[in-house]
């Protein structure tokens, strides 16, 4: 866990959505240095299902040892957002640190999204990350530590990220291009500007809400890896601008090395966000080298034992274990496999990069083979209980892509079922 240092001792920060999620664990904290913070959200009374309202994030926020004012702010309107700033000046004497969090998402495609729901999303993540910059500029200026930090993703134009739910991904898009376009024209003003995003999903009352159980938890961070990331950006000095930096990488250079510390549950594979094209494993060199051993998907420097995960978790652990840089020459492939049944997931095996990776999602490297089949059937494979043969004539696994490909994939089973 990153450490409170005290350098947002009385700094006012202006979070937009900080009732509930990640906004909140933001102005939290930030509040155990003695921070002042302000909560710009809709939240005054009670959500019938989500727990959490501007004044009880503020009565947390004081509890930790920071000032709080809670404004209620609809930041798609230019008004509330002037009132709440007007009054967070009045009572703090200024603003030093804004932090744009406030989203509205609809993961729909273009036929299932109305212009009411298109112009929600619009509204508050492109417009209002625009509005509530713009008003605070006077008086980021004024300030000797004057941040804007973006919860937003770097900009992949892949376009994968699009399909499925262009509304939303252009939306999300417009918080980054502020952050592209105000951190070059607010330099020369001392305001450094930056967007975080987080490298896996992470796990908070709203998803909880949207039927999110024990199964989608398992693969979640918690939201204190957001704030603590967001907290060492905003302790930077303002050199530090125009950065689309990922949560668990802003920690690790930062010399924190046990990310398993922020996985909901410890060893299980973490889920990956949108918009980027590298999951959890990326990190593992890098904490190697600062001391570290990482765990198989979460790139941490611990696991337990006896934590329970499924078994096709442990094919992919076992052949990790196997990679090595003449098994990768040899095969010079990359495998996807999208699996259904009981554990259900797409996962990677890339066997041409460097020497080779596997985990969740699809790689980032265009598969030459794509498998597709149930994941009892897939560990039965692996196991030698099941020939990929047999597999593919009886219907129980199909095959895209190169078919040579697919046949190399037998002398790795091989060299798995001779190390057991």
């Amino acid at each position: 866990m990153a450490a409170n240092t005290g350098k947002l001792a009385g700094k006012t920060l202006f979070i937009t959505g900080a009732s509930r999620g990640i906004g909140k664990y933001i102005a939290l904290k930030a509040a155990k240095d003695g921070a002042n913070i302000v909560i710009a959200a809709k939240t005054a009374t009670p959500h019938p299902r989500l727990p959490g309202t501007i004044y009880t994030a503020a009565e947390e926020v004081e509890a930790l040892g920071g000032k709080c004012l809670p404004c209620i702010v609809d930041i798609r309107h230019e008004e509330e957002v002037e009132k709440a700033i007007e009054s967070a000046v009045a009572k703090f004497g200024g603003i030093d640190i804004l932090v744009n969090n406030a989203s509205a998402i609809s993961l729909t495609p273009t036929s299932a999204t109305p212009m009411k729901k298109y112009d929600l999303m619009m509204g508050i993540n492109g417009r209002g990350t625009y509005l509530c910059s713009r008003a605070c500029l006077p008086f980021l200026k004024k300030s000797s530590h004057a941040r804007i930090l973006n919860i937003s993703p770097p900009l992949n134009m892949d376009k994968k990220w699009f399909r499925g739910h262009v509304a939303y991904t252009m939306a999300k898009y417009g918080m980054s291009m502020c952050v592209l376009g105000m951190a070059e024209e607010l330099k020369d003003d001392g305001i450094a500007v930056n967007a975080l995003w987080p490298r896996t999903a992470i796990y908070t009352a709203a998803m909880e809400m949207l039927g999110g159980g024990s199964e989608v938890s398992d693969q979640c961070r918690k939201p204190e890896i957001m704030a603590d990331a967001a907290y060492v950006m905003l302790t930077q000095d303002n050199s530090y601008t125009g950065n689309f930096a990922i949560d668990d990488e802003v920690l690790v250079n930062a010399g924190v090395n046990d990310l398993e510390q922020y996985a909901c549950n410890p060893g299980s594979p973490l889920l990956p966000d949108f918009f980027l094209d590298e999951g959890p494993e990326v990190l593992r060199q890098k904490i190697i080298e600062q001391g570290g051993k990482p765990a198989f998907g979460v790139g941490s420097s611990s696991t337990k034992s006896d934590t329970p995960a499924g078994a096709t978790f442990q094919v992919f652990k076992q052949i990790e274990g196997l990679m090595n840089e003449d098994l990768v020459k040899s095969i010079n492939g990359v495998f996807q496999f999208n699996l259904k049944g009981a554990e259900e997931g797409v996962w990677y095996i890339d066997m041409k990069n460097g020497t080779g990776s596997v985990g969740q999602g699809e790689p980032s490297t265009e598969a030459g083979c794509i498998m597709t089949m149930d994941s009892d059937d897939f560990s039965k494979m692996f196991a030698g209980k099941l020939k990929p043969t047999n597999a593919f004539m009886m219907g129980k696994l199909k095959i895209k892509g190169d078919m040579g490909l697919a046949m190399k994939l037998e002398k790795l089973m091989g060299k798995m079922r001779s190390n057991l």
